[in-house]
């Protein structure tokens, strides 16, 4: 008996399943964005691979529909790659809709195009900006204390979700259509993430800033006469802030970024800053 999976079919009919989408969210295409990417299309090479499995059994029976259809997404194409597979099943359901004489060819590309900033937007801040962002954060102060599954902790943070995302988006987006993006637009669902995202993201940066950057000023005030210990600029001013010093430490390196300074040179400059520091001893 024919599975469930195996026999399901999208609103128009379509011959793609699951397991179809499922394996297209994970074939050779959809993992390898970053070893095809080139300045003049970027990802059109790994979106036409991730794709042609797809269309082969789209346009099964009409060869011609197939190189039509392969050449159509050579275009220029660049989204985040966690959400490529969701453009994907976007991308398929129109397909077999073509395939059908029920849909322009052009209306794909369009769709493609349409799809590329808002994805972007939202994928860049997730992924990048936040997740990215936290498993930095604890697979590093894991490797600080000593704990080798730092970098295990790491790539699970980063890649479970990002796993999750890609089945979960192949097989909605086939489900939904184009009809999804332009309804989260529409109820401001869209700016919502974004906005969600980006505050967690300069969070986990805050956290970051004050447990990873250490800057120590051990310079001690007043002459202890009695035998009292003597209060350090550290500590005046750890009670006017905690961790204001790397605080600023990172503003001063936000500002020279923007500046356009080389940050080889900057982590060159910290190099020495630190050295001569602990050696005249205003640095610990």
């Amino acid at each position: 008996m024919t599975s469930n999976v195996e026999t399901k079919q999208n609103a128009y009919g379509g011959a793609l399943t699951k397991s179809d989408l499922l394996h297209m969210a994970t074939n050779i295409g959809a993992l390898g964005t970053e070893y095809s990417w080139n300045y003049p299309r970027q990802m059109h090479i790994s979106f036409a691979l991730m794709m042609n499995p797809l269309l082969k059994k789209i346009y099964k029976d009409d060869p011609e529909g197939y190189k039509s259809a392969l050449s159509r997404h050579m275009d220029f194409f660049n989204v985040t790659p966690q959400l490529q597979p969701f453009v994907g099943g976007i991308v398929a359901s129109m397909e077999e809709r073509v395939a059908k004489g029920e849909l322009e060819p052009a209306a794909i590309s369009s769709v493609k195009a349409a799809l590329m900033g808002p994805l972007s937007g939202i994928g860049d801040s997730v992924f990048l900006s936040c997740i990215r962002v936290i498993a930095v954060a604890v697979g590093i102060s894991l490797m600080t204390m000593g704990n080798p599954l730092g970098p295990i902790v790491y790539f699970l943070i980063y890649n479970v979700p990002a796993f999750l995302v890609r089945f979960f988006g192949a097989t909605k987006g086939y489900e939904l259509g184009f009809s999804f993006l332009e309804q989260a637009e529409e109820s401001g669902l869209m700016s919502k993430v974004l906005y969600a995202a980006g505050i967690v993201g300069i969070m986990v940066i805050g956290a970051m800033t004050v447990s990873l950057v250490s800057v120590t000023i051990p310079i001690q005030i007043g002459a202890s006469v009695t035998g009292d210990s003597v209060q350090t600029v550290q500590d005046i001013l750890n009670s006017i802030l905690p961790g204001i010093l790397p605080l600023c430490a990172l503003g001063i390196y936000y500002w020279l970024l923007k500046k356009n300074v080389s940050p080889m040179l900057m982590i060159l400059v910290t190099m020495i800053l630190g050295v001569v520091g602990v050696y005249f001893g205003f640095l610990a």
